[in-house]
């Protein structure tokens, strides 16, 4: 028997100020049976600082073609493919091809490794990568229920994250920005 994904719901008071972006999001969030609650509050995190309205959740782990969360236009295309973790070189260059934004949010205890590993394939593709710190994201984790009221601040890239089990803030440094906007013809 194939074990279920544990859903969360949360109530999130979001005031993005360094975009001007002030909201009340309600979200479902499936945690795969394999995902650690730091990944799924990464994705959250992520989320937040993403928030438009074509971006949604993807199936995620279950699904290995598809990004964590995405953007799309109306007429179906990929504007945004956010992956969360250290992907592989060959993933991240094979969905540059498809989407117009292309954003790696990695986080965990092996990130450093990852990115020295990686970044001189990453440099050639225009693609932004950021990198929160792990301990953060592990006493984020600690505020998870499965059903939360949180107030989130983004403000110089970090995340004050306050819920009723206490207040956390978490720093999302950034190794690599897209020079210039990414324009594909299509």
């Amino acid at each position: 028997m194939a074990l279920r994904p544990t859903i969360y719901k949360l109530s999130i008071s979001l005031s993005d100020i360094d975009k001007n972006h002030y909201d009340q999001l309600t979200l479902t969030v499936a945690q795969h049976p394999s995902e650690t609650l730091e990944r799924m509050f990464v994705r959250i995190l992520t989320y937040c600082s993403n928030v438009s309205s074509g971006l949604n959740f993807t199936a995620g782990l279950s699904t290995p073609d598809e990004p964590d969360i995405v953007e799309t236009d109306l007429q179906g295309r990929i504007m945004h493919w956010i992956d969360v973790g250290e992907p592989a070189f060959e993933r991240i260059k094979k969905a540059s091809r498809i989407a117009q934004t292309l954003s790696i949010y990695s986080f965990n205890k092996k990130s450093d490794t990852w990115w020295q590993q990686e970044r001189l394939f990453f440099d050639k593709l225009n693609i932004n990568v950021n990198q929160f710190e792990w301990l953060q994201i592990q006493a984020l984790a600690s505020l998870v229920e499965r059903t939360m009221e949180l107030s989130i601040t983004i403000s110089e890239n970090t995340f004050f994250v306050a819920s009723a089990k206490g207040n956390v803030e978490a720093d999302c440094i950034n190794l690599k920005t897209v020079s210039q906007p990414h324009n594909k013809m299509r």
